[in-house]
């Protein structure tokens, strides 16, 4: 589990880092909270579609990561409709963008 003292833009920092080692280019869409936003990250794998990734609380407040669509790949549209509904709730939330071809990418933890 990553440190959940470390504040969110730092993590962002960090994971786009992690991604350039990779190969694999990651954008921020949406600037959320410096210190405490929450991420979500969008996983674009060419020509078959998306799997979304967020980070969030469970219910004894630790911070993980889950599939809040499910781990199967989705259309782009659909992925692109629940960032804009979670905008909505959520002005502190961070959005990323990483493009992966070969279906590779899993947040860091």
């Amino acid at each position: 589990m990553f440190d959940e003292g470390i504040k969110t833009s730092f993590w962002i920092s960090a994971e786009i880092r992690r991604c350039d080692g990779l190969f694999l280019p990651m954008t921020i869409l949406h600037r959320g909270d410096d210190g405490r936003g929450l991420v979500l990250v969008k996983q674009y794998i060419a020509g078959k579609g998306c799997i979304l990734h967020n980070r969030k609380r469970d219910v004894n407040g630790r911070l993980g990561w889950h599939n809040p669509l499910g781990p199967e790949v989705i259309d782009e549209g659909e992925a692109d409709a629940y960032i804009a509904r979670q905008r909505g709730y959520d002005e502190d939330l961070w959005v990323m963008e990483v493009e992966d071809p070969r279906g590779q990418y899993s947040p860091a933890t």
